[in-house]
């Protein structure tokens, strides 16, 4: 999935959040803490946190701080030069 393909998927919940907005309102439903201001602010803190999840994920993964077998494999790429 690449980043442009995230952010559809992040402002398609995001207009899907509005539609509800629109239908609770058309309905008599109104809630003070679910508004446009802040079904702006969810899609925004959704598209900063999803790529900043993915590249902790990415370091996660390449890191051979964290685990034994990790530290292990780091020292057995070091014997044979690869590292």
């Amino acid at each position: 999935m690449t980043a442009d393909k995230l952010k559809q998927y992040i402002s398609l919940f995001g207009g899907w959040l509005g539609a509800v907005l629109l239908f609770l309102k058309s309905i008599g439903i109104t809630l003070a803490h679910f508004n446009d201001n802040s079904i702006n602010a969810f899609v925004g803190v959704l598209e900063a946190s999803v790529p900043f999840i993915l590249v902790a994920y990415g370091v996660y993964k390449n890191s051979y701080l964290l685990s034994k077998q990790a530290r292990e494999q780091e020292k057995h790429l070091q014997e044979k030069g690869l590292k």
